[in-house]
């Protein structure tokens, strides 16, 4: 990297530019010191930036080292391998605490096409936190950054979102975000269920109906989409809108106008429109269940919602997360109990968490929940999946495993757990003898 022979003369240009950037920003070079900055990201952190001293991760992160160095991804790095901006995902130690930025990094260069350093722009992602915190998203796994990078950046846009994820991943918490995080925060946001609903029930959903339109309609209603006017609309598990209503949903979002069932009256629609599915759309699209032209429409920015099962180093947070927001925020798990449920796969996703937790918070009689008071499916369940996944052992081999896996993740006291697993107090500590294992 060279610097221009009046680095003086840059550093007062980009200030300048720095400064009239609303989000923090920062001008650094690639010792990582802060050359520029703006008062915004002065705000933003509670530790001091001198300028020329200061170096970024020590105002972010409060790290002695680069954040690459601390198992990161460097966005500066990445700029000076593809001589391209790049941007990535952090935790920042902010003056509101733990907080998730969104970075982008762009070169800066002089007008000699030299790179005299590098511009960092934050975007301070409020939906989401990696410590437990009320009516966010949780988690700082690789997957869950991923997301809210997509989330973060869809939010910015009116475009159409298609969120995909397994049943229980967040879907409805993702589209609240991305409504929250947008230019339409202050409008209404408003969810339209589309799975029970047969054609007649959804048409008047939708659009609403004027009086006498049909049997029962005494009166004139206002429809959903009248109602989200200048909002966000979120059509939860869209696959199942009828085929026939599929063509007039299509028609809505193509012309943006629409008539009330019974009326004559052509109306304006304003919304941001956001969609979710469990489904594949684009097998039931090859199946001709769902209209190719409408899937299209909708997925303008897909954002797949990663499973639990992707994201087990999240596990611990959310499991303390629901702890904290339960009746029985008292208590606290084991080190060991959140061990167990890490080894889980929750096939009912984040939901079925949530659910275990306050199992496990009635269970047990004390303020500490240990891996005992953990519903006994979560055991069954792993066990199935050891057998399913492992080659044929010998007796003695499955014998040691199984209680080698007892040893680090029970805590009952010897004689009870002898019992439990229905052999002599005697008996098990000859066996943890057989395979010089220690129960403590």
């Amino acid at each position: 990297m060279s610097v221009n022979s009046n680095p003086s003369m840059n550093i007062s240009i980009v200030q300048s530019m720095i400064n009239s950037i609303d989000n923090p920003a920062i001008f650094i070079n690639t010792e990582y010191k802060i050359l520029a900055v703006n008062k915004a990201y002065r705000d933003t952190y509670d530790t001091k930036v001198i300028v020329g001293k200061s170096h970024c991760f020590e105002v972010s992160h409060q790290h002695r080292k680069p954040c690459d160095q601390h198992g990161e991804d460097c966005p500066m790095q990445a700029c000076i391998a593809t001589n391209r901006s790049s941007s990535v995902v952090h935790i920042h130690n902010t003056a509101r605490g733990k907080t998730y930025c969104d970075i982008l990094m762009r070169p800066v260069k002089d007008e000699n096409d030299i790179t005299i350093g590098f511009l960092e722009i934050l975007n301070r992602i409020n939906f989401a936190s990696a410590e437990s915190e009320t009516n966010k998203m949780i988690g700082s796994s690789a997957s869950f950054k991923a997301m809210l990078t997509k989330i973060s950046r869809a939010a910015e846009s009116e475009i159409s979102v298609l969120l995909h994820g397994e049943t229980g991943t967040g879907k409805e918490l993702v589209a609240t975000a991305l409504h929250e995080s947008s230019s339409r925060a202050s409008k209404p946001f408003v969810i339209i269920e589309c799975t029970g609903l047969n054609e007649n029930l959804f048409e008047s959903e939708l659009f609403g109906h004027e009086k006498g339109a049909f049997t029962g309609a005494t009166h004139t209603k206002k429809g959903l989409i009248e109602i989200a006017n200048g909002g966000t609309v979120f059509f939860d598990e869209i696959a199942d809108v009828p085929l026939a209503m599929q063509v007039k949903l299509l028609r809505l979002l193509e012309t943006q106008c629409y008539r009330t069932v019974g009326g004559v009256k052509q109306h304006k629609a304003d919304f941001r429109l956001i969609c979710a599915s469990h489904h594949n759309l684009l097998e039931l699209v090859q199946e001709g269940r769902f209209r190719k032209d409408l899937y299209y429409r909708i997925a303008g920015f897909p954002i797949t919602l990663p499973s639990l099962a992707t994201r087990h180093e999240d596990i611990p947070a959310l499991a303390r997360h629901f702890l904290n927001d339960s009746e029985s925020c008292h208590k606290t798990f084991s080190d060991k109990a959140l061990e167990k449920l890490s080894r889980y796969p929750f096939p009912g996703n984040i939901r079925e968490l949530k659910n275990i937790v306050e199992q496990s918070a009635l269970l047990t009689n004390e303020d500490m929940i240990n891996v005992e008071d953990i519903p006994e499916y979560v055991f069954a369940e792993n066990t199935k999946r050891i057998v399913a996944t492992e080659e044929l052992v010998t007796i003695d081999q499955a014998e040691k495993t199984y209680l080698t896996q007892i040893c680090e993740t029970q805590s009952l006291p010897i004689d009870k757990l002898a019992k439990k697993l229905g052999v002599s107090t005697r008996t098990l500590y000859r066996k943890l003898k057989k395979y010089e294992l220690k129960y403590e």
